[in-house]
């Protein structure tokens, strides 16, 4: 049974930090390239970073740039979105995302509110 366990996720004052680990398992995990995205209320979801599978290739969203870093540990079968500097505008629910060729699996996702 594939699973994507996303927590971590909390209020949080602007400038503070967060991680969040997803934990995956069901497939093999190191073959998947791993996504974060973000959706925020009456917004689209949006991209905020992936991995790829192999060589750890990060990309980010330009809004997350200098703040915020993804990476994996492929022995634990856990991807993690290092988030720091936090802003109002980062407040939405973080769902991680496991894709390989025309396969994806999805997280259920954890809400990150920053608030003071």
């Amino acid at each position: 049974q594939v699973q994507l366990v996303e927590s971590g996720g909390g209020l949080v004052q602007p400038g503070g930090s967060l991680r969040l680990p997803c934990a995956a398992s069901g497939f093999p995990f190191s073959l998947y390239t791993m996504y974060w995205y973000r959706q925020a209320p009456v917004k689209e979801r949006e991209l905020v970073a992936n991995i790829t599978s192999v060589r750890g290739i990060t990309n980010y969203a330009d809004s997350v740039k200098g703040r915020f870093t993804i990476s994996r540990d492929n022995a634990r079968n856990t991807v993690f979105l290092q988030m720091n500097s936090l802003k109002h505008e980062d407040t939405a629910v973080y769902y991680c995302k496991a894709k390989r060729a025309y396969t994806d699996y999805w997280g259920q996702g954890t809400q990150v509110t920053v608030s003071s």
